[in-house]
């Protein structure tokens, strides 16, 4: 068996708490198939500026660059969000990792789960059997385009553009799914103003012959917005340029109660990054209350990615249980007292209990106090 090299990458706020959960299931899914994990662990975020200067040190670059993947927790730091004049950002470090590595393809899974339905805001006949996945570019877009503030602060402009390669190669991406699922691709854009946006549909309908058997439709994405709230279901695969896709996935976490339910993987032609898609929420930090199913979650991403598809389904199945039986943080039930370990240490339970009978008996005399050997 093949050791995989995973860069471990906690950051900020919440991060290490929620990363600390997935590396132990990780090593629990190791023991029980048989795999082989090496974790190095590396500084991003605000946590390498104060110790480096650096939101992405040259070390934690190199690490991931060597990396079979990266598990990535989050990154931002109040005393960075609340100075619109500081020069060095968290998030810097992020966006320069993200293209440094050519991670094109941010893929967002969402899912209605059936115990989860009371806690969305939204209708239970709305969202009830919502299964859909976004597909954002990720590397280029506003955010990446050329920026610029007057010295007076009087104006200021980002610019967005897009060549049809960067297009091109997550179009590809987002058919290939969708061959998987229910086969409809729907592009998100805003085609009616932008130049970018047309570039994106012209590149679209010329893949889409490629593949004849996948519907292609396409939604202004303020159209998009409000159709996402009033019928997720007739969403199967959503593909979209990078700002666009940063803001509906966000959106979409409301189906299913709680963004810290909501993984996701960054994904270029070498090189991957599993990462949940919530932010550092440093107002939960050190309080044990982070919800880790999102951060789990990637990891069984992350697991899928390098070939171990027993082990991934084994984590999602053992996610699953947690969700049905409301083993859940207060988030997602606000009578809940589950800490962030005690959610992750229910999904080990449920993990060794359907594929290792003999540490699952180890585990529980462990949790019940007979034991002290871990």
């Amino acid at each position: 068996m093949k050791t995989h090299k995973i860069a471990v990458l906690s950051g900020d706020g919440i991060g290490p708490e929620i990363i600390l959960e997935s590396v132990k299931i990780l090593k629990v899914v190791e023991q029980v198939f048989n795999y082989s994990f090496e974790f190095e662990e590396g500084l991003i975020g605000a946590i390498a500026i104060d110790e480096t200067g650096n939101p992405l040190p040259e070390s934690t670059l190199q690490l991931c660059k060597d990396a079979d993947a990266v598990l990535f927790g989050s990154i931002g730091d109040p005393k960075y969000d609340n100075d619109p004049n500081a020069k060095v950002r968290p998030e810097q470090g992020l966006l320069k990792l993200r293209k440094e590595l050519g991670l094109f393809a941010n893929i967002r899974p969402i899912k209605a789960y059936e115990s989860l339905l009371g806690k969305s805001p939204l209708k239970k006949s709305h969202i009830e059997g919502t299964d859909m996945v976004i597909f954002r570019e990720l590397i280029n877009g506003i955010y990446f385009g050329e920026k610029f503030t007057a010295d007076d602060y009087s104006y200021a402009y980002d610019t967005c553009t897009y060549k049809k390669e960067d297009i091109e190669q997550i179009t590809h991406l987002a058919f290939q799914e969708a061959l998987k699922r229910r086969k409809k691709v729907t592009l998100v854009d805003k085609a009616n103003v932008l130049d970018t946006s047309r570039l994106w549909r012209k590149v679209a309908m010329e893949i889409s012959k490629q593949y004849p058997d996948v519907e292609l439709d396409f939604l202004f994405v303020d159209n998009a917005a409000m159709q996402l709230i009033i019928n997720p279901k007739q969403f199967d695969v959503i593909l979209t340029e990078n700002m666009f896709g940063d803001i509906i996935s966000d959106e979409g976490s409301v189906i299913g109660g709680s963004i810290g339910l909501l993984p996701s993987s960054s994904v270029g032609t070498e090189n991957a990054l599993f990462e949940p898609i919530h932010g550092s929420y440093p107002q939960a930090k050190g309080k044990g209350i982070a919800n880790p199913m999102a951060s789990i979650l990637s990891a069984a991403m992350m697991l899928r990615y390098l070939g171990l598809e027993e082990g991934a389904k084994a984590i999602e199945d053992a996610v699953e249980n947690a969700i049905n039986n409301l083993i859940v943080t207060s988030d997602l039930d606000e009578t809940s007292d589950y800490s962030t370990s005690v959610v992750a240490n229910y999904v080990i339970k449920i993990l060794l209990s359907e594929h290792d009978q003999q540490s699952y008996i180890n585990l529980e005399n462990i949790l019940i106090g007979k034991s002290t050997i871990i």
